[in-house]
Formats: structure tokens, sequence, C-alpha cells
């Protein structure tokens, strides 16, 4: 959430930033409820300095053997007063809480503002798009071709958007996984995480998920715990109510999980094969950070996850996003985007974003820069290193051969066992 404070001294700003986003909350009324709070907080301390007052004045009456009835009435009717007061204040605090929780981040100054996707600026470019000398077919078509995957069958057993992984699909999916963690954690210096698939909503708010996004995440009613939407929200929530040492920053984690979302948003959308899911894989990364470097380990974050595509060979560029396509706790994101060459598009398989503090608040994570300082609030980011699903159509749409195998990447060789996927037969 955005501190208080500095939503007072800087309503103007704020507003900007919200309007900027695309997004909604009304300031005005929490400025009005933080004054009345002040106000409220104001009168109980006058009340209770009275009824102190009051106190010691009817115990030096007493001591003196004189009638202390009116000022014991004028004692419990302060007290009254005070516990009316109280009441009040824990009703305004309540209301005040949930509309600062309904406040997005604001973006960073440096991010280009622009009302959706189309005013997006692509800042970088990496690779050759494939040229072929024969008609490519589309991920759908090689997987049918192969074997590797099943949607029809993930559509029985589930439903639409939960795609079964077939032999060496399947073999092809775990690769991936099990390279892209090991390049975090070998190369990269990631410390691996295997969290809960589920959270409560503590987690989900700190993040920033609630209460805005509750409508595209999977629910389990009885326990009241949410699959989660990204690796994001368990591993970020592994310091929730803590105050960390400054030796321990920066952290950096690493991830895999399956990914859960409703996607109530997609009507419209491609959502054919890998397009879009209900269920998918991800290797997601994490850091806590210091503030003053946050945006210089956003730029090597970024760095992290391309290493991948430029290790596996696929074309990608860079998109840096505008306020109108931010995310709800995001103060600035890269979206990385592979090409998909039988798509004839680019296709998001990461998203790089600094949160500043948004999120620490939220969960009420802090650290120590020394060990005599005040506790402050870290900085988070995350990123995708990188998410399977697009990443494995643009695998199979750019290595595809004219025999209609695929060759696989020399990199994910050692961890699948073979070097091209040709057509076999399964039950």
């Amino acid at each position: 959430m955005l501190d208080l404070k500095f939503i007072r001294e800087n309503p103007d700003l704020v507003k900007r930033g919200i309007k900027n986003k695309g997004e909604s909350a009304d300031i005005d009324l929490i400025l009005e409820l933080d004054k009345k709070r002040r106000e409220i907080l104001r009168r109980v301390e006058q009340l209770k300095h009275e009824r102190n007052q009051a106190s010691q004045q009817v115990s030096a009456l007493k001591k003196a053997g004189k009638p202390a009835d009116e000022v014991i009435q004028k004692t419990r009717e302060l007290s009254q007063e005070i516990k009316s007061l109280d009441e009040q204040l824990k009703e305004v605090e309540e209301q005040l809480a949930q509309e600062l929780d309904r406040v997005p981040n604001i973006p960073h100054p440096s991010v280009p503002v622009g009302k959706d996707e189309r005013d997006n600026v692509v800042i970088q470019a990496w690779g050759k798009m494939p040229e072929f000398d024969f008609e490519i077919s589309d991920h759908l078509e090689i997987g049918q071709r192969l074997d590797i995957f099943d949607f029809p069958r993930g559509g029985k057993i589930t439903g639409r958007g939960f795609p079964v992984y077939k032999g060496k699909g399947a073999q092809l999916e775990r690769a991936l996984i099990n390279f892209m963690l090991d390049v975090h954690i070998k190369e990269h210096g990631y410390t691996e995480i295997f969290p809960p698939f589920l959270v409560n909503r503590a987690s989900m708010r700190g993040t920033g998920q609630l209460p805005k996004l509750e409508e595209d995440m999977y629910l389990t009613e009885k326990d009241d715990l949410f699959l989660i939407p990204t690796a994001e929200v368990p591993v970020t929530n592994l310091h929730r109510d803590e105050v960390l040492s400054g030796e321990q920053l920066p952290i950096k984690y690493c991830a895999y999980t399956a990914c859960f979302r409703r996607e109530a948003g997609s009507w419209g959308k491609d959502t054919r094969g890998f397009l879009r899911l209900h269920q998918f894989n991800k290797v997601e990364l994490v850091k806590i950070v210091p503030p003053e470097n946050s945006y210089q380990e956003l730029e090597l974050l970024l760095k992290d996850a391309t290493h991948i595509l430029e290790m596996l060979g696929i074309p990608f560029r860079v998109v840096e996003l505008c306020t109108g396509d931010l995310s709800f706790a995001a103060a600035k994101c890269y979206d990385i985007e592979v090409w998909a060459p039988a798509e004839q598009k680019w296709l998001e398989v990461s998203s790089c974003s600094n949160f500043e503090d948004f999120q620490a608040r939220r969960m009420n994570l802090r650290y120590r820069p020394t060990s005599t300082s005040k506790p402050i609030f870290p900085h988070t980011l995350n990123g995708s290193g990188l998410a399977t699903p697009r990443l494995m159509v643009a695998l199979l749409e750019n290595f595809q051969t004219d025999e209609g195998s695929v060759i696989v990447p020399e990199p994910l060789r050692p961890y699948t066992g073979f070097s091209i996927i040709k057509r076999e037969h399964y039950a």
C-alpha cells in the first residue's frame, strides 16, 4: 500500500498516478477519514488527560476527607466519552484501511504515460527471426503430429485451459523447468524455494492480489485458501511480519510452481492451445532489496530472465509498459516477449516488476540497514524466469523442421536425453 503520510502530503501526485494507471481510488475520502481519525485521537488524548486530572483530584479530596461524588461522576462521564470515541475510531480506521487497500501503486516517473498496450515502448530486441523454405505449422499442429500433448483429454478430465503433456512433451516441459532453475541457482545466485500451492488471504493481500483481483483467482471456499496465481505470492510472503537485518539483503529467491488463474477477463482473447491457460508452469524470480538499489536490481532481474532465451536461441524483445498497462501493485515493469513464427505475433513469457515498498507495507516486511537503525521497508521485485506455455509455443514453432520434427535446443539436451522430437505412439 502507499504510505498514508505520502498521500497526505502529495494528494495531486497520487491522483495523477492513479489516473495514468486507469485505476480508481477515492483519495478525497481517504484524506477525510485520515483527518477524522487524527481529530478523534487528539480528542481522546485530551479526555484522557482530563480524566487523569480528575482521578488525582478524587484522591486528594478523599485524602482530605472531603466529598468527591461530583468529581467521580465527571470521571465516569469522561470514561464513557472515551469509550464512545474509541468505538468511532475503530470504525474509521477499518474504513480507512479498506480504502487504502484499493489504492494502486503509482508509476515511477520514468514510466511512459499511456492508456494500454498500444502505448508500450519496445526498448530491446535480440535474435534473428527464423526463415523457412517450407510451410510451417503452429504449435497445435506440431503437438498433434508429434503426439506430445493432449488438450481434448485435458478438457475431459478438468476443463478447457488445463493441458495434458504427454511423452516427450512432458519430458520437454520438465526439462525447461529444471534447466531454468539450474541456471538461476548456479549462474545467477538465487536460492531455490519450493512453496505451497495454496495460500491464505493475508498472503494474497500482501502482494496486492486482494481485494482487486479476487474474481480472477481460484478459491477453495471450505478452507478459504487460494490456489496461487504465481509463485510471487507464497515466496514474497515468506518474510511477512518480519524484521530482517541489513546483512540479509539483497535476498534472491527462485521457485517453480504450477500457477492457477481463472482468466475472468479473457473473453475475446486468443485462448487456443498454450496461448492462454487456467493452469500452467512457471519459474519465478523474487528479490527483496534496499530501496536505493531497487532499480539497478530490476535491470539485473531483466537480464537474468532474458539470459534464458539467449541460451535457448529464441528471438525476443523487451517492452517497457506504459502507465495504463501496469499492474495494480507495480511501479515499473518490463515485459519479455518471444517470437512465434506460425502465430506471427509476439508472446509474453515474463513480466519483470519493481513494486518499491508497496508490497512490503502491505506485508509489514521491514529491515534494519544497520544494527542500530530504525526498521524501514525494503523494496520487492519479481519476474518470471520464465513461464513455460508460450515459451513452449515459441520453441516448437522456431525449431520445427521440414520433416515435421522439432530440434531440441542444445542446452536442454542434458535434461531431455534427446536432441530431436519425432513422431512416436503412446496409448
